[in-house]
């Protein structure tokens, strides 16, 4: 069982926002499916909670229970002290901004959920997950807790095109920019994504983690069929093999073809494994061997071997974990 809170907050009487209620629209809709269609997680989306209290009880229902995944997902105003960090809600006063940070991890700390898991999109958000003692900072993310955070501790958060910058590249993120080959999309892969888009210049992401695995946030349609990744151990007997080549494997290599020809012909078998061969050499799995291209490494009798992500997913396959 999979539960999101999504919260978007612009209704500020004072300091109105315009696209945290747009961000929780968008991840609401990127997390309820998977990219086939299928059903990811249970959302429950609430938009301009009006209240500290409102919202701590909101982050305690998502929290409770022991599903496999609880994730709370918040864009709106951040704010921080001398004390610590808040989720700013629109009955703050000074000396009581909103729901503390320090709260929120609390609860998700003593939740009984397997994997918890906090996004947020707010100002001064990358306080959470740390304590101020004697001068240092101490992290105090309990077992299975996972943090990610538009900024860092002393830095604003940007809004652009009626969303916060963090979520926008959270949702190209979750649109398949940060899968891995297999489709699995992980909070470490997104937040490398964010993290390469955005220049020295501009706000950090945070990302702190205290889990033994990491858990898919979402899978979408793979960029190369599971099937064909499975046969990376057929093709190559070990990680460091060579796959020996001939034009029998080049398609283009018959006499219906009008080009020069070179025996051994094509057979429909070689055509077969040199079609899924290039198709792991597209995703970056496979590689030719003294020739630039697959086609020149077939024709001229060479071979292909596997890259060092191609060699991590033959031992995944090899121990049947994919």
């Amino acid at each position: 069982m999979r539960k999101a809170l999504i919260v978007g907050i612009d209704d500020y009487a004072n300091c109105p926002l315009f696209g945290c209620c747009n961000d929780a629209d968008a991840v609401s809709d990127e997390l309820i499916k998977n990219g086939d269609g299928s059903p990811n997680f249970a959302v429950r989306k609430v938009l301009n909670v009006q209240t500290k209290g409102e919202l701590r009880q909101l982050v305690e229902e998502c929290f409770s229970g022991s599903a496999d995944v609880a994730l709370f997902y918040y864009s709106g105003h951040g704010h921080v002290d001398t004390i610590g960090g808040y989720l700013v809600t629109p009955d703050y006063a000074v000396g009581d901004y909103g729901l503390s940070l320090q709260d929120v991890l609390t609860i998700a700390n003593n939740s009984k959920c397997k994997d918890k898991i906090i996004i947020l999109d707010s100002c001064y958000s990358g306080t959470l997950g740390t304590i101020s003692t004697l001068g240092q900072n101490t992290s105090i993310i309990g077992e299975g807790v996972t943090i990610l955070t538009a900024s860092h501790s002393t830095e604003t958060s940007v809004e652009i095109n009626g969303h916060g910058l963090f979520t926008s590249l959270l949702l190209e993120a979750l649109k398949g920019g940060a899968a891995d080959v297999t489709g699995h999309i992980s909070l470490g892969g997104i937040y490398a994504y964010i993290d390469k888009a955005l220049g020295p210049w501009e706000q950090r992401p945070v990302f702190k983690t205290n889990v033994t695995r990491f858990t898919s946030l979402k899978d979408v349609v793979p960029q190369i069929d599971i099937s064909i990744i499975r046969n990376i151990c057929t093709y190559f007997e070990e990680e460091n093999s060579v796959l020996p080549l001939d034009p029998s494997f080049e398609p283009t290599n018959t006499p219906e073809d009008n080009h020069e020809l070179l025996e051994p012909y094509a057979t429909e078998q070689n055509m077969k494994i040199f079609a899924e061969l290039q198709k792991l050499e597209g995703v970056g799995l496979v590689v030719p061997v003294e020739e630039e291209h697959m086609y020149f490494a077939a024709m001229k009798s060479k071979g292909c071997e596997l890259t060092s992500i191609g060699k991590q997913y033959w031992r995944l396959v090899n121990k049947g974990a994919i």
